[in-house]
């Protein structure tokens, strides 16, 4: 899968091996060009295969264009989904940054 693939292929989150949460944006733009850049910088932190999936759509956590096709809005939930030995830590990561609004100034 490409990095802005935005088909329903990719990772299963019924999948027994693959960790996924649902995380809604609460920043007021939701995830736009700097949230989905800084979505990016955290999952490159990580060697695990992490994916986000809004609807019928999946995408790369490495991908800021593929995020932004995404096109959550404030409120809308996303899927992280995530494979790997540090799948959990970058999990935990990704929802921290989510639930801290991206730490943007509103």
């Amino acid at each position: 899968m490409s990095g802005t693939d935005t088909s329903s292929g990719g990772l299963d989150p019924q999948d027994p091996n693959v960790l996924s949460v649902t995380a809604a944006m609460v920043n007021r733009r939701g995830l736009h060009a700097r949230a989905a850049a800084r979505l990016v910088t955290v999952a490159e932190q990580f060697d695990a295969n992490v994916e986000v999936r809004r609807g019928d759509q999946t995408v790369s956590a490495r991908s800021i264009m593929g995020l932004m096709m995404l096109g959550a809005g404030r409120g809308e939930s996303v899927t992280l989904m995530a494979t790997g030995w540090d799948a959990h830590a970058a999990i935990e990561a990704l929802m921290a940054l989510i639930e801290a609004g991206f730490h943007e100034d509103d």
